[in-house]
């Protein structure tokens, strides 16, 4: 059955066109026109995987006989049998990369319809009729995909340079510096030592109380801005933002550690934006589908909820990395008791100040 010979769809029993539909074909690149038994049918893919590929994909799994398939979908799964035949993923790591997709690029879809939305939403004769939308929908498409593809290429050449630079000196058995010895590989995965920060914004639940939606907008994109500008320019990555806290990750302690002190500095400059405070920890560090794991991580976040206003609060282990080193003060403090850990040791960490200068 071709797509011109598709019975209607059902979401449509009067077969009229209607915006709705015709919005789904521009941004699908056809119409649904496929039953999960075609799909399998015609990419080879057993009915069980797909439906364990579109589940991942964060998308309910459809009836047998529903026609919600396009041919963009069949495409698309045989673009991992052909990643599965040459090697680079399994049919188990399939499913985990599927969700990894499905996971953020999810996020980035609902940005973009809400601004796609708020921009039409200036002129209310253009939502009423609906084809206005569409044929923007249609024009813009291709230019968000160019900048989307990319932006993807140029993080691709960040991480493939990142990690060659980690792999000029090999280690022993061909590992990467770093690398933890025991950690098995799985595809998507990698264990070694890095440095982890969490920052958040003090007093963040009370200010919000008081901020209308537009206000609370402008605090926040003003956050995500400023710690995205300053991780990135210490070498560091966001991993993620969480409304008022920020995760990174640093290939080294020292990196982590002027990344830190530099928030703490740009933040207390900024008018209108509350405090921060910053937990760091250095171990070993999972990095899997873009998320991080280990008990690094969760020390860093432990740090950050006992650190005071203005201050950064390291482990022992990153302490230790900074002890030769002349930039830095650090001051151990005494153990505290919190979730998972009960005598979790902070040490409060500054920048080293000029002679003669005293306390704040």
């Amino acid at each position: 059955m071709s797509a011109a010979e598709s019975p209607e769809d059902p979401m449509d029993p009067s077969g009229v066109d209607d915006p709705h539909r015709t919005m789904e074909e521009v941004l699908l690149g056809g119409g649904r026109v496929w039953t999960r038994r075609d799909i399998a049918e015609r990419s080879g893919v057993g009915p069980g995987r797909t439906a364990q590929i579109w589940r991942a994909l964060g998308f309910p799994v459809a009836d047998d006989d529903a026609r919600v398939f396009t041919d963009a979908d069949i495409e698309a799964l045989r673009a991992g049998e052909r990643l599965i035949e040459a090697g680079l993923i399994t049919e188990e790591s399939e499913a985990l990369m599927a969700r990894a997709l499905g996971h953020h690029l999810s996020r980035l879809a609902e940005w973009q319809v809400h601004t796609l939305w708020a921009w039409m939403s200036q002129d209310p004769s253009a939502l009423s009729g609906g084809r206005e939308l569409v044929d923007h929908a249609a024009a813009l498409l291709p230019e968000i995909e160019l900048l989307q593809r990319h932006v993807w290429r140029r993080h691709l050449a960040a991480s493939a340079g990142r990690l060659l630079a980690e792999t000029k000196e090999d280690a022993p058995g061909g590992r990467t510096p770093g690398q933890d010895e025991a950690a098995p590989h799985r595809e998507g995965a990698d264990v070694r030592d890095r440095a982890v920060g969490f920052t958040d914004m003090v007093g963040y639940t009370r200010m919000t109380r008081g901020l209308g939606s537009a206000e609370l907008i402008e605090v926040l994109d003003r956050f995500e801005s400023l710690t995205g500008d300053v991780v990135a320019e210490g070498r560091g990555r966001v991993v993620k933002t969480i409304g008022d806290e920020v995760l990174f990750v640093c290939e080294s302690a020292r990196t982590a550690a002027d990344i830190a002190l530099e928030l703490t500095a740009r933040t207390a400059a900024e008018n209108g934006l509350p405090q921060v405070r910053t937990g760091l920890a250095h171990g070993a560090v999972l990095s899997r589908f873009g998320d991080v794991y280990g008990a690094a991580v969760n020390i860093a976040a432990r740090l950050t909820s006992v650190a005071r206003p203005g201050t950064v609060l390291v482990d022992t282990a990153l302490a230790g990395e900074l002890a030769d080193a002349a930039a830095y003060e650090l001051k151990v403090l005494r153990p505290v008791s919190v979730r998972g850990y009960n005598r979790l040791r902070p040490v409060l960490l500054r920048a080293t100040r000029p002679a003669g200068t005293a306390d704040p």
